[in-house]
Parts: structure tokens; C-alpha cells; sequence
């Protein structure tokens, strides 16, 4: 194997050891050319003196003598010297006596000469006489070129210079021939040996160590090459073995892969015909699940448009005068059909959760007031003795993104579930917000859960004993419906209770804030609540009052009035209003349970004075504040909300073919102060609207005919209705058919059976109240 010379280990060596030397005999060069340097450099300074010295008594002589004779033979002499280029003697009087002057001399290292010298020199000597050292007689001036000098040093430092890079080139020489003979010709031997040797050859040769090398680097790489080829011969035998022994494994894998092959064929086999058991067993689930889908819209229609024409009619009916037995039996009779409705709509969801058809909305909208709402909805579900309060967090978010639809859900079956269950005392819906989580509280002073059975009321059908069903009534629908509608949202539903001390239902749901809390304009003045120190009524007005900027206060039952400083009196107790007036002329706010206002005589002796239902909204607090403080009160402010005419005059189009349906829904809009005109399908309806305008349309969906759903669409195919709202009034309350209704061009949509205030609420958004 050749190497080349450059890339061999003694040339690298020598080449690295040479550059050593090299750099550092320059260096020792360069130092001893600067001493020289300094040598001549005085020297020239010495010889000029010692020739002044030399020529000081004679030219003393002549000065004194004033011989010019002698004096030009001195000069002459003095220009023999070959650093003397000019020479001049002058007596005291400054008369000079003999001068000379020659060109100086040049040569190759002239400038770098008169570099590091200077290219002239002059000296002066003062010539006196030894024995009158005081007495001057005359001035010797020499001019001196100091190239002779620089010349000379010259010469010896490029003599220096040579000779120490022929040294080094001489060292160069010596050294590359003795790192090849020491180091380089022993390993290029080795490399050959290695080179020339192959590993696992049965009769592997060793590597030879070179002479006088066995105890140096050489000699312990032969070593370990020697150790590894060993090795390596092992290692090889030892894979040969394992190859052995691997061919006699994959001989019998061979065998045992035909044997399981045969098996597997066996069990594809059968897994064909289990998979097309499958296959026939869901095509005939997905048709059972089609037609349970069929039969709940079927049936949903089929049992709420009776229901429909039931309630409306037991509506209307105890609208009108009655005796007292009448009134109850058709109360009752009104409850169990609205008791058998959310029966259904239960049994509904609870299908919608096994069919995983719940879509959820993620819209913005106002959960503070919707929670009001639903409340104020339910409160006449409460017992007379027990106070509903809504107490929300001041901060609360205007509004939240999520499903108003299922979350108004959720706080109606916490809520009817407290009110069913409490019959003395408190309930509270307690709301809050923080991280973008809401919690929904709603707590009771009802007659609690025990422990075991907290688990128990959230399955289906299910209640926490047995004698709750028969006491309180009920499907134990509602509880597991809620918590399902939590979980769906990503949210959780807990509980804690304890016997006779009531409970508390706690729904945590992920509704990130929209909108933050608006501030309302502030009020000025002292409010004065009398009431008890655990009402409902104190903690909202405590968390609100001072909130607006108004001075709050509270009493006890049995204060008297008489000499407080007020503008507005609050109270829940219409007895200790007896005997305030005219001790006491700031306005009333009474708030009481629904349906439980005083009558006209005592609101007439107590005027100004406005009531309230339980349980009180913000907005309406607010509004309440403003009036009566604002405006001094007003006698008409006694006026109950039920005694008002209705603030709807619109005229209605109603579109249905069953007669007991068109009779409800006429008689629900007519109490609404709305004109309602009748069309039994379709057909008619279009030829009414080219007749005659409208303000809203109720559109039944199943007609003869033409249906409701190609009545809407022909209805927006004109430009003279394209604004003209269209509700749909339907049975089929399956989530499907919202989407339905919309696609055919309807704006809002309403399941039967349907009560008065949905029907109100609904006038509320899509015909705006006239003057």
C-alpha cells in the first residue's frame, strides 16, 4: 500500500516540527539582528567620536595659528575616512580656515540604510587647548554619511537570515528521514499486513510487529489488531452456529405456518358468515330504528293535536265565569293534560339521547333573563307559603354563547322539580359565572334526598322512594333528562342534600361569555325594605340597590315607620302595610306571590302604590325603581298587569284544518286582543292574503289540500310577502322537523300543544306592540 509523501505521518511530523523550528531560529534571528542593530548604531556615533578625539589637538593648532595650510591638509585627511563626506575648521572669529565636500556614496540598500540610520549626520567639536580648557581658538565640523555603516549591518543580517533558513532546510531533510526510518515505514508494514489479511479465513495469520517496535505504539496496535481478529473469528463461528440453528427454526416455522394457515382459512370462514349475520342484523336494526323514528313523529302528532284542542279548551274555559267546584275540577283537569305533555316531550328526548340525534346550538343569548323568564313561568306551580327568588350575580355576563333551547330546559326541571317537592319556606335559582364556566344553583327548603338514594333519581323512571310517586306524582323522567343534557354539553350536574333540610342541584356548564354585564344609569335615593332578615327579597335588593347607587336599608316586620326618612318602601308583607298611610307618604313597592294581589279598596287607601309577582326580574326592579322614584308615584301604578288590555292588535292568519285546534288558537289570540281570520288549508290561505293584509301567520304543517309546507313556500316565491312572518304550529316536535319547517321558508316554530304566554311570547317577537 503507497502512501504519499504529503499525506504520510514522518512528513507531517517533520513538516510540523520544521515550522517549529523555523519560527522560532526567525525569531532568535530577528532579536540578534536588533542587538546588532543597536551595536552599529552606536558604533557610528563611537568611531566619528574617536576620530574627533584624534583630530582635536592638531586642528586646535591650526585654529590658533590660523595656518589655512595645515588646516586643508587636516580636512583632506579626515576625508580618507570613507563616513566623512564633508569636513570644515573655522577660528573663533567664525572665519573658516579649510572646508571639503564629496558626494555620498550609493549603493542597493541605500534607503533601507537611511531608514534605520538616517541618511547624514553632523558633529562639532570646540577646539581649545587642554591647558586653557575655558579659551576657545575655533570650531571642527564633520559631516558623516551613515551608509558605510548601514551597508556593513546590512550585509551581516542577510548573512544571519540565510544561514538560518539553510538550517532549518538542513533540519527539514534530516528529520523526514528519520521519522520515515522510526515511524513511518513500520506502520505502512502494518497497514499492509492488515490490508493483505481477511477476516474469518479459517487459518487466519497473525501480524508480524516490526523489529524493535514490539514495546512501543506500534507493537500495541499489532496487539489489539491481533486481539480484534480474534474476536471477530468468534464472533463469526458463533453467527455460523446461530445460522445453523435459525434454518432448522424457520423449517419448522414453515410447518407450523401451513398448520395455522389452514385455520385461519377455517376461521375466515366463519367470520364471513358471522359478518354477514351482522350485516343482516344491522339493516334490520337501521329499519327498526327508521321505524321507531316513523312511529314517535307519528304518534307525537297524533297525540298532541288532541292535546292541543284539550288544554286550549280547558284554557278558555276557566277564563270564563265559573263556580268554584267548576273552576277546580277543570284545574284539575288542566294540570294532568300539561302533566301528560311533558310526559311526552320526555319520553321524546330520552329517544332523541338513544338515537343520538341532540344537536346543539351555539348561539349568543341571555341567560340571566332567560333563567327569569322560566322561573316567572313556574311560579305558579309554587306552593302559597314558599318565596322564588332569582338571584343573580350583578357581574353576570349580558350575554353567553350556547343552546338557549336546552339550557332553559335544564332550569325548568330543577326548578319545577324544587317546587314540587317544597311546600314551606324558600326557593332559590342562584346564578353566576367565572372562566367561562356558569354555574346554575338551584337550592330548596324542601323535604331532601337521603344519601342512598342521590344516585338512584337520575336513572330513568326513577324517584328517591317509593311513596314520592304516590305522594308527589311525577315520572322521574326530569332528573335523568338533565343530567344528560349536562354531559352532552360537556358540563356535570351535582347534588347535595340531606333529609328534611331540603337540596341543592348545582348544573356547571361550559358557556363562554359573548357580551359582559351592561351598567345600568344610576338612582339617587333611601329605599327602606321591610321584611325578614332570611327573605329572598332582602338578598336581592341587598346585592342590587347599592349596585344602582341607592341607599338601602332593612327592617324587621314590627318596625314601625312613623319619622324614617324615605323615598321608596319595599315590602313582601301586604299586613304591615295596615295603618302606614298618612303616617307615611313615600311610594309602595308590595311583592307578593302570584295571584295573591289586594284588592282594589286597600290599593286605593294605600296609593301610590305598585305590586309585583314574585319572583321579581332585574329589569323589572329596575323599571319599578325608576318609575316611583322618578316620578313621585302614580295612582295608576296600583293597576295589576292582568287588568291591563292587552298590547297586541294584530291581525292574524290562522291556517288549520282541525276544528277543535282553530277554536283554541282563536279563542288563546282573541284574549290577546289579535283579530284572527281562518283558513281550513293551504289553498285558501293564499287566496286570503291576496285579499286582505295580515301581521302574522300561524301555519298548521299537516293539511288537505295543500299542506303548510308548500303554502310557505309559495307565499315566499311573491315580493309582496317576502317580510311577512310565518310561524308553523305542528305536532311533530322531533328535532327534525325545526329544520324543515325553516328550509320551506318558515321564521319560528311552535310544538303543540301550546299554552297562552307561549303564544304571548311569541306575538312579543314577531309583531312589535302599536301605540
Amino acid at each position: 500500500m503507497d502512501i504519499k509523501l504529503t499525506h504520510r505521518l514522518s512528513y507531517k511530523q517533520a513538516r510540523l516540527t520544521v515550522l517549529v523550528g523555523f519560527i522560532l531560529g526567525t525569531i532568535l534571528s530577528v532579536v540578534q539582528i536588533g542587538i546588532d542593530y543597536a551595536s552599529e548604531n552606536a558604533a557610528i556615533n563611537r568611531e566619528i567620536q574617536s576620530l574627533l578625539d584624534i583630530s582635536h589637538n592638531p586642528a586646535s593648532r591650526i585654529a590658533y595659528n590660523l595656518d589655512s595650510e595645515l588646516a586643508q591638509e587636516l580636512v583632506m585627511g579626515l576625508l580618507r575616512s570613507p563616513a566623512i563626506t564633508g569636513a570644515k575648521i573655522s577660528d573663533n572669529d567664525k572665519n573658516v580656515l579649510a572646508a571639503v565636500q564629496e558626494q555620498p556614496e550609493n549603493g542597493r540598500f541605500r534607503a533601507l540604510s537611511d531608514f534605520l540610520f538616517g541618511s547624514m549626520r553632523s558633529f562639532d567639536d570646540r577646539l581649545y587647548f587642554n591647558h586653557l580648557p575655558e579659551l576657545s581658538v575655533g570650531e571642527l565640523h564633520l559631516e558623516v554619511d551613515t551608509f558605510p555603516f548601514g551597508s556593513r549591518f546590512l550585509h551581516r543580517a542577510e548573512i544571519t537570515l540565510l544561514s538560518g533558513f539553510a538550517r532549518s532546510l538542513l533540519l527539514t531533510f534530516i528529520l523526514l528521514g528519520l521519522f520515515y526510518f522510526m515511524l513511518t515505514q513500520p506502520l505502512v508494514r502494518v497497514i499492509r499486513a492488515l490490508s493483505s489479511s481477511k477476516p474469518g479465513e479459517p487459518q487466519q495469520a497473525r501480524i508480524q510487529c516490526p523489529p524493535r517496535h514490539e514495546d512501543d505504539e506500534i507493537g500495541v496496535l499489532v496487539n489489539a489488531a491481533n486481539q480484534q481478529f480474534d474476536a471477530v473469528a468468534r464472533e463469526i463461528e458463533q453467527r455460523r452456529n446461530a445460522e445453523n440453528r435459525l434454518n432448522e427454526y424457520l423449517s419448522q416455522l414453515e410447518d407450523m405456518v401451513k398448520a395455522r394457515t389452514q385455520e385461519l382459512e377455517a376461521i375466515n370462514t366463519r367470520l364471513s358468515q358471522s359478518n354477514e349475520e351482522l350485516e343482516a342484523a344491522r339493516s334490520t336494526a337501521l329499519k327498526m330504528a327508521q321505524a321507531r323514528s316513523a312511529f314517535l313523529a307519528t304518534m307525537s302528532h297524533e297525540i298532541r293535536t288532541p292535546l292541543n284542542g284539550l288544554l286550549g279548551m280547558l284554557a278558555l274555559c276557566l277564563d270564563s265565569p265559573l263556580n268554584a267546584e267548576q273552576h277546580q275540577q277543570l284545574s284539575i283537569a288542566h294540570d294532568s293534560g300539561k302533566v301528560l305533555v311533558e310526559l311526552l316531550n320526555d319520553i321524546l328526548d330520552l329517544s332523541k339521547f338513544d338515537a343520538g340525534q341532540l344537536e346543539l346550538e351555539h348561539i349568543a343569548f341571555d341567560l340571566g333573563t332567560l333563567v327569569e323568564d322560566t322561573a316567572n313561568l313556574l311560579s305558579q306551580n309554587a306552593a302559597p307559603s314558599v318565596e322564588l327568588t332569582c338571584l343573580i350575580d350583578p357581574h353576570f355576563p349580558a350575554l353567553v354563547l350556547g343552546d338557549p333551547t336546552r339550557v332553559r330546559q335544564i332550569v325548568s326541571n330543577l326548578l319545577s322539580n324544587a317546587l314540587k317537592f317544597t311546600r314551606f319556606g324558600r326557593v332559590d335559582v342562584r346564578l353566576s359565572a367565572q372562566d367561562d364556566r356558569v354555574s346554575i344553583q338551584v337550592c330548596d327548603t324542601g323535604i331532601g334526598i337521603a344519601q342512598e338514594a342521590q344516585m338512584r333519581i337520575f336513572s330513568p323512571f326513577t324517584q328517591a322512594g317509593v311513596g314520592i310517586n304516590r305522594q308527589y306524582g311525577g315520572t322521574g323522567l326530569g332528573l335523568a333528562l338533565t343530567r344528560s343534557l349536562c354531559e352532552v354539553m360537556k358540563g356535570r350536574l351535582t347534588i347535595s342534600s340531606e333529609i328534611g333540610f331540603g337540596s341543592q342541584f348545582c348544573a356547571e356548564l361550559p358557556l363562554p361569555c359573548h357580551t359582559p354585564a351592561i351598567k345600568l344609569a344610576p338612582l339617587s335615593g333611601q329605599v327602606i325594605a321591610v321584611s325578614a332578615e332570611g327573605s329572598g327579597l332582602n338578598e336581592l335588593l341587598k346585592s342590587y340597590l347599592p349596585l344602582w347607587g341607592l341607599h338601602y336599608s332593612r327592617h324587621n316586620l314590627d318596625t314601625s315607620l312613623v319619622g324614617i326618612d324615605l323615598n321608596l318602601l319595599i315590602t313582601d308583607c301586604p299586613e304591615c302595610l295596615l295603618g302606614v298611610r298618612p303616617a307615611l307618604t313615600a311610594p309602595i313597592l308590595l311583592v307578593t306571590a302570584y295571584g295573591n294581589f289586594m284588592p282594589g279598596d286597600q290599593v286605593n287607601a294605600l296609593a301610590p302604590l305598585l305590586q309585583k309577582a314574585r319572583p321579581l326580574s332585574r329589569h323589572a326592579l329596575y323599571q319599578a325603581l325608576q318609575h316611583l322614584l322618578h316620578k313621585g308615584g302614580d295612582a295608576n301604578l296600583s293597576v295589576q298587569v292582568s287588568d291591563l288590555p292587552s298590547k297586541h292588535r294584530a291581525r292574524i292568519l290562522l291556517v288549520e284544518d282541525n276544528p277543535v285546534n282553530q277554536l283554541v288558537a282563536k279563542g288563546m289570540l282573541s284574549k290577546l286582543g289579535c283579530d284572527v281570520v281562518i283558513a281550513a288549508h293551504g289553498g285558501e290561505a293564499l287566496s286570503l292574503l291576496e285579499d286582505d293584509l295580515f301581521d302574522l301567520v300561524l301555519m298548521d304543517c299537516n293539511m288537505p289540500v295543500m299542506d303548510g309546507y308548500e303554502t310557505s313556500r309559495q307565499i315566499r316565491q311573491s315580493s309582496r310577502w317576502s317580510e311577512l312572518p310565518i310561524v308553523a304550529l305542528t305536532a311533530n316536535a322531533m328535532p327534525e322537523e325545526r329544520e324543515r319547517c325553516r328550509s320551506a321558508g318558515m321564521n319560528d316554530y311552535l310544538a303543540k300543544p301550546f299554552r297562552r304566554e307561549e303564544l304571548a311570547a311569541l306575538l312579543d317577537t314577531w309583531v312589535p306592540p302599536k301605540a
